[in-house]
């Protein structure tokens, strides 16, 4: 008997503002990030995902946008330390999930996204966490979309 897991994702704040001091700093010393460095943009935040089971199998997205806009999320792959190791490029996994709502689109209507990015994601975080507690993210507010507008979490099958 298999049995469906929902997972929030849940707003690291403190690393989110870790990462914004990052860039401050950089920007009143006049200084450049370092050489693949990825800073965190105005219109991001860190989002983590903690795994309470190892053995899962992708089952879907539960993504609610209270209002038009555009979510986009990308895994790191990097386990992030306290001391902040800078986010490098090479640490953000391929496909990211885009998910939006457009003008017109009704309130109960489905939320959008590309359905093959987001399969594949989705499995690709359930490989992940045959190894890993918790997972990073990043998420991406765009046209029109904040986190107070977002309810975002992942489902899997737990595999016995």
């Amino acid at each position: 008997m298999s049995t469906e897991l929902e997972l929030p994702f849940r707003p690291d704040n403190e690393l989110t503002e870790m990462m914004r001091l990052r860039v401050q700093s950089l920007q009143q010393r006049g200084q450049k990030r370092q050489d693949g460095e990825r800073l965190l943009r105005p219109n991001e935040a860190v989002y983590r995902l903690d795994f309470s089971k190892q053995s899962l199998r992708f089952s879907r997205w539960v993504v609610r946008l209270a209002q038009v806009g555009r979510l986009t999320i990308t895994a790191t792959s990097q386990l992030w330390t306290p001391d902040l190791t800078n986010l490098m490029t090479r640490q953000l996994l391929e496909p990211a999930g885009t998910f939006w709502r457009a003008q017109g689109d009704a309130n109960d209507a489905p939320v959008q996204c590309y359905e093959a990015d987001a399969h594949e994601f989705g499995e690709r975080i359930a490989e992940l966490a045959k190894v890993r507690k918790v997972m990073y993210f990043l998420f991406a507010f765009a046209e029109g979309c904040s986190p107070e507008t977002v309810d975002s979490s992942i489902s899997f099958i737990v595999e016995s």
